[in-house]
């Protein structure tokens, strides 16, 4: 009796003490995804790549982004890589310097619009009832507004405004894609045992909410805050490059219009308004392919399968094994 006592005693123990361990292994498994996974490697060293320009650009740059103090339109060369702009700026070093703001648009749009994603879709799907009925319209209205021309005519209204200004009309009309995907994840979960447990405990909603449902939602969180990125980059640099946003700003989208204006692909300047598009293009497909990696890693079906020789091997038995047995 003694033994049997002091194993259930144990056994009670073990269930209680792992919880760190338990609670680290979801991100120990998203880690080990990310790193087999080739997508998230070429985003993520793209992503670090810009990352490092936009957090050195004076101490990577080899002149000022501002600085007009060469002769105009001149060609690639060791001195000016891409050349200079028809003002006499380096371009190189205009791309470095704009880098910073258009990785701050990016995050702080995937932000924000992610926040109010999941306060939107997390609390329509388990409030239910009113709350769901309110929260479920107004997502389904911004779905079917076209969002890019009512961004166009928002910001023509408040045209010439600041980064903060382009940060809140982004992020308060890309919310609606991924509330609608949080609501329907948190649908199939809200009768699952361990919520109902945790609801038989007594538990307040916003614990349920904040401690059970939302950490395992967390790939679907983040994808959809780096599609809202990839979403901002494109979208902040379509604005300023037909002159809705602050030309003043450095950025690609505004290196974009100027170059237009200055007719650089006609006045012997061509990089100038090829290599802020192959920016945007970059750091877009860096995003996108964690964003898929992230995807692949919350839904098994969208992993690649296995070739059929390695499935093969994995399921022909050893000799080793054959022996054991």
């Amino acid at each position: 009796m003694t033994t049997l006592t002091s194993s259930t005693v144990g056994a009670g123990n073990s269930t209680a003490g792992p919880g760190p361990s338990l609670a680290r292994r979801p991100r120990n498994r998203y880690w080990r995804a990310l790193r087999h996974n080739h997508k998230a490697s070429v985003g993520l060293a793209l992503l670090v790549f810009f990352l490092v320009l936009g957090i050195f650009p004076g101490e990577i740059a080899p002149y000022s982004g501002q600085a007009m103090e060469f002769a105009p339109s001149l060609g690639p060369s060791w001195s000016h890589w891409f050349g200079t702009t028809e003002t006499g700026q380096d371009v190189l070093s205009q791309l470095i310097w704009g880098t910073r703001q258009s990785l701050i648009i990016a995050f702080a749009v995937g932000a924000f619009a992610t926040s109010v994603s999941v306060i939107v879709g997390v609390s329509a799907a388990y409030l239910r009832g009113v709350w769901d009925g309110v929260l479920s319209l107004l997502t389904d209205v911004l779905l079917v507004i076209p969002i890019f021309p009512l961004v166009i005519v928002i910001s023509a209204y408040l045209k010439s405004a600041g980064t903060g200004v382009t940060i809140i009309v982004l992020g308060a009309v890309g919310w609606s894609y991924g509330a609608r995907q949080l609501r329907s994840q948190v649908l199939s979960l809200r009768n699952r045992e361990f919520l109902e447990a945790a609801q038989v405990r007594g538990e307040r909603r916003s614990y349920i909410i904040a401690v059970e449902i939302l950490p395992t939602m967390t790939s679907l969180i983040v994808a959809s805050f780096l599609g809202t990125a990839v979403y901002a980059v494109l979208t902040a640099a379509g604005l300023q490059f037909i002159g809705l946003g602050n030309p003043n700003l450095q950025s690609w989208g505004t290196m974009l219009y100027w170059a237009e204006n200055n007719e650089a692909l006609v006045t012997g300047s061509p990089l100038w308004a090829l290599m802020p598009g192959v920016c945007v293009a970059l750091l877009g497909a860096a995003l996108a392919l964690l964003n898929y990696a992230f995807d692949e890693i919350s839904n098994p079906a969208l992993r690649p399968s296995r070739p059929r020789a390695q499935r093969a091997q994995r399921l022909t038995p050893t000799p080793e094994a054959g022996a054991s047995a």
